[in-house]
């Protein structure tokens, strides 16, 4: 082998030089981006915030399949880089080592992207749903007035947590503190129409 970078860096070709340039720091950052996902180091989320999220968000459908990425960017230029390094070492001609390692960096990208959209699949978004509540039963909390001249409160297990909500009812009669309720309907968005 050779005894020092100089002689070796001088004895490659120019296509040799292109893919070595590529190669090393594309996968520095390669590695160090492989390690802050599985240390949590990578936030794509943005800002954590607190306080009170409980809202529907209409056709929020989160975000698709992603092609072109600082990721899978850098997953492109890596997988490129070595393939055309293993390509140029095993004899392959020029044309033919930058057409596989071209289609070798697309298909790490499409790997990578997949991954991505498959992954955002998995998490659960935690926006509530008020129609969720539609025809599940619950308790009143504070006493409803009768043919809506006012609203009470009930508790009812929505996407799997117990929430307050506020209440109006059709009944003749008000339905009183503790009684089991069914709800018919959302009405105003964010007020529940019960029935006992």
């Amino acid at each position: 082998m050779f005894s020092n970078f100089s002689e070796w860096w001088a004895v490659l070709t120019i296509i040799e030089k292109i893919y070595w340039i590529i190669a090393i720091p594309f996968s520095i950052i390669f590695i160090f981006q492989l390690l802050m996902t599985f240390i949590g180091g990578d936030v794509d989320d943005g800002v954590e915030m607190s306080g009170h999220t409980d809202i529907d968000v209409g056709g929020d459908s989160g975000i698709g399949l992603q092609f072109i990425t600082l990721k899978n960017l850098i997953g492109f230029f890596t997988i490129f880089s070595w393939i055309g390094i293993a390509c140029i070492n095993a004899g392959f001609s020029n044309p033919v080592t930058i057409v596989v390692s071209f289609i070798s960096g697309i298909l790490m990208m499409v790997i990578m992207a997949s991954i991505y959209y498959f992954m955002s699949k998995l998490s659960v978004s935690g926006t509530l749903n008020i129609k969720n509540s539609i025809n599940k039963q619950g308790e009143v909390y504070l006493f409803i007035p009768p043919k809506r001249t006012g609203k009470g409160k009930v508790n009812i297990n929505v996407q799997g947590a117990v929430r307050e909500f506020d209440a109006v009812t059709d009944d003749e009669n008000e339905i009183q503190r503790g009684s089991l309720i069914t709800v018919v309907d959302v009405i105003e968005s964010n007020i529940l129409l019960v029935r006992k």
